[in-house]
């Protein structure tokens, strides 16, 4: 349900439809700053609201883009950057060796696993899946987008996918991580 939460601002701006790009930012942007506050007042630190930062700064900009200009090239290729944001805040998160899911996963896990290499280890890898699925997302999307295709069912599909994979991913991965560490008689959440 983390997840879902992290990434409310980027579903909301999806399923607004793209004549009111403009709005569907803003509503993102706002989506983002609530999320952030509600976050921040039940005692979240930055490192677990990683994306949600990304995506208010993302959104603040597209927002002020998208009602400068509600024409503007932008808009063909907005859910590329969207892609494409999402797979950079989560490639410099593993460049500095702060996963974004690692905040995440704190939420739900003993403090006293937080400093294990096993657990950092599942976060850099749950980190690089959802990383190539952004990556990945993007090309399709460029594609698309360079084919006159950018807001076309294929592309929907693409970017649900985009969410929906990883996020599989990482369920399933715990899942196999916490049942593999009980089978060796290890404590694991």
């Amino acid at each position: 349900m983390s997840y879902l939460r992290t990434f409310l601002p980027w579903i909301v701006f999806a399923v607004i439809p793209s004549g009111d790009w403009q709005w569907g930012a803003l509503a993102a942007l706002v989506g983002a700053v609530g999320i952030i506050a509600q976050e921040k007042r039940s005692g979240a630190g930055f490192d677990a609201l990683v994306i949600e930062v990304g995506s208010a700064v993302f959104f603040a900009i597209l927002a002020a883009i998208a009602f400068a200009d509600p024409h503007s090239g932008v808009h063909d290729y907005s859910a590329v950057l969207s892609s494409g944001t999402l797979a950079v805040i989560a490639g410099l998160s593993l460049a500095v060796g702060r996963p974004f899911t690692l905040g995440i996963a704190k939420r739900t896990t003993p403090r006293e696993l937080w400093g294990l290499k096993p657990f950092i280890r599942v976060n850099v890898v749950i980190t690089s899946v959802w990383t190539a699925a952004f990556a990945l997302t993007a090309v399709v999307l460029a594609v698309l987008a360079h084919a006159g295709s950018a807001h076309s069912t294929p592309a929907t599909v693409v970017q649900i996918a985009g969410f929906v994979v990883p996020m599989l991913f990482t369920v399933r991965y715990v899942a196999h991580v916490q049942a593999k560490a009980q089978a060796a008689g290890q404590v694991a959440r």
